[in-house]
């Protein structure tokens, strides 16, 4: 007889703007953002968005990455030359937002 474990996961969605089949992409998101639960366990849900802007050649891969956890919002923009570039500078910029709030908390 096989167990079937529920985990209480959190639900993250991904956007991608303006591109179409970037499963890789979605996945490497989905992962760096589940990384976030180490630094706080209670986060209700994730949304990030990925888009690009024709205008900027420097930094036109652009992710923004909304946190959900109890009573308050995150919220972390940033800018990159690939989609990677961005996720990992916004998960940073969460992870101190994140650890601030921790300690609001105790």
């Amino acid at each position: 007889m096989t167990k079937v474990v529920v985990n209480d996961a959190v639900n993250v969605t991904v956007t991608l703007r303006h591109s179409n089949n970037h499963s890789d992409i979605e996945e490497y998101a989905r992962n760096a953002v589940l990384a976030l639960t180490r630094v706080f366990p209670g986060i209700i849900s994730c949304h990030v968005i990925m888009d690009h802007q024709k205008n900027d050649f420097e930094k036109n891969k652009l992710a923004e990455i909304t946190v959900h956890v109890p009573q308050n919002v995150l919220v972390a923009k940033e800018g990159g030359t690939n989609y990677e570039q961005a996720i990992d500078t916004c998960v940073e910029a969460l992870s101190r937002q994140l650890k601030k709030y921790k300690e609001k908390l105790q």
